[in-house]
């Protein structure tokens, strides 16, 4: 009977610690997917609506550094189709023949395209300097995100491409920048904000190419309304 007891009582011992061990490892099991749960997946590159359509050569540099600034510029077709400015595939050949191109482009009805990963440093900014960023002198491109808007300027700001004769045969509906495009501007900055903390929505952060090249450059120009941008208050 004792020889019997004992026996039930080891069989009882083991079978608590196969339990026991079972019960733990489960436990165990449940905390790593409970956890797994609550790590949320990245959040997509893009949150909003874009066409997404990268440039075929992807050979940017990759960003080595954060990102602290949006620099806005125009682009268009107009001294080649001064009627018809604003072909996609014409603009994106342009970009693909000097081989440079800013993340994103904004087309006059406000749709955006994507064009390049933010975690390259696209070529679209080139020299030029910001008073208080002397250590960005000639290389923005590192420290930015560039985002064109399909708009002609002045006939002043455009003179260095067209002469003020061609300029004229651009239909006057082609001149400046539509209400669409500053309601996508908006949505797209408020999506980059949420993956580049560093730049923040004022003036000092998102700058015009002209005021980071002044000798060179003239894009967004004067008819580029910055007060429709919804800055944040001082």
């Amino acid at each position: 009977m004792m020889k019997k007891r004992e026996i039930l009582v080891k069989l009882g011992i083991i079978l608590g610690l196969i339990l026991t061990g079972c019960s733990d490892r489960n436990q165990q099991e449940t905390v790593v997917m409970t956890e797994a749960k609550k790590k949320k997946s990245p959040p997509a590159e893009v949150m909003i609506p874009v066409t997404k359509d990268f440039m075929p050569n992807m050979n940017f540099v990759p960003r080595s550094n954060t990102p602290t600034h949006i620099v806005l510029h125009f682009i268009s077709n107009a001294a080649n189709k001064p009627e018809n400015p604003y072909i996609y595939d014409d603009i994106r050949g342009v970009f693909i023949d000097y081989d440079v191109s800013p993340h994103y482009m904004i087309d006059r009805d406000g749709e955006i395209y994507f064009l390049l990963p933010e975690s390259r440093a696209a070529r679209h900014a080139g020299k030029g300097s910001i008073e208080e960023f002397a250590d960005y002198d000639d290389h923005l491109n590192r420290f930015s995100i560039g985002i064109e808007l399909m708009a002609i300027g002045t006939e002043e700001e455009m003179q260095q491409i067209m002469s003020p004769e061609h300029y004229r045969k651009i239909p006057a509906e082609h001149i400046g920048y539509t209400e669409a495009q500053y309601q996508a501007l908006n949505l797209l900055i408020d999506d980059i904000l949420t993956r580049n903390k560093q730049i923040k929505r004022d003036r000092l952060h998102i700058i015009g190419h002209d005021e980071y090249a002044p000798d060179r450059k003239t894009d967004p120009g004067d008819l580029f309304e910055w007060d429709k941008l919804l800055f944040t208050e001082e």
